[in-house]
């Protein structure tokens, strides 16, 4: 059985995966954190009243030896310290939460290393995203000319997703970087064209009803290619979850795509 935290349990995302963890006959649920928390024990929510499982709302208070995994659901301001407290404890992190700059991976993979730790930051746990990665860098090596529109709901926090940003990141390891569109283009309204990364233009869409979706726009001459995803409800993430906290404890480092482990 393998000994899970679940942080950021009172979010959706961290609630659909506290119920995955608790179905899943090879995991077992020994704590969730939250600061914002207000409940001692997770019986104290209706729906587990039956169960015995700590809740934290520090990280110091937390029984890290009882820990083997870290599923990380929680905001892009607390997700650096949490992946850094479970590393630095030897705790393998599963991360889902985005916002994580570049150079705060690369810190927390030295600290993985230096501790032979395993663990995942993945963009996106949907299997359909991580195809949709691939596809499109498959597809770039051939029509260089590409958009990226990703659409979700209205309380997500960061813009563009960490999917977009790393199908942006995947198609440039083989994309020379160029300039798109007229170079004579004006914005009567600042932003119309979206965020620039490397010549590549991302959109992001935030709207009430949406999960998570991305189409990646491809065009050359005469033709034109487009790559789209849909999650339309959250337990979509939950099978790639599963196959990341199932195999990241033979790893030693700490990976960057749920591609890494597939």
């Amino acid at each position: 059985m393998v000994k899970i935290l679940v942080a950021g349990f009172k979010g959706r995302m961290g609630h659909t995966t506290v119920e995955m963890v608790l179905n899943h006959p090879g995991f077992e649920l020994v704590g969730v954190y939250d600061p914002h928390s207000i409940e001692k024990n997770l019986n104290e929510i209706n729906e587990f009243s039956e169960l015995d499982v700590p809740a934290y709302h520090q990280l110091s208070d937390i029984a890290t030896g009882k820990v083997e995994v870290w599923i990380d659901f929680t905001s892009p301001k607390a997700v650096f310290e949490n992946v850094k407290f479970a590393l630095e404890h030897h705790i393998s992190p599963v991360v889902g939460t985005t916002g994580l700059k570049d150079e705060q991976v690369a810190q927390l993979q030295r600290i993985a290393k230096k501790n032979q730790v395993g663990g995942l930051i993945a963009p996106n746990f949907g299997i359909s995203a991580v195809l949709l990665m691939q596809f499109a860098k498959q597809a770039a090596k051939y029509l260089p000319d590409v958009e990226i529109i990703e659409m979700h709901h209205d309380k997500k926090l960061d813009a563009p997703s960490g999917t977009a940003l790393n199908t942006a990141k995947m198609i440039a390891e083989i994309r020379s970087e160029h300039y798109q569109g007229n170079p004579d283009e004006t914005e009567v309204l600042p932003g119309a064209r979206g965020a620039n990364f490397q010549g590549m233009r991302i959109h992001s869409v935030r709207l009430p009803g949406y999960v998570a979706h991305e189409q990646v726009l491809f065009g050359g001459p005469g033709e034109a290619l487009t790559i789209r995803q849909d999650s339309f409800d959250r337990s979509s993430f939950m099978s790639g979850v599963a196959v990341a906290v199932s195999k990241i404890g033979k790893q030693h480092e700490l990976l960057v795509g749920l591609e890494n482990l597939l």
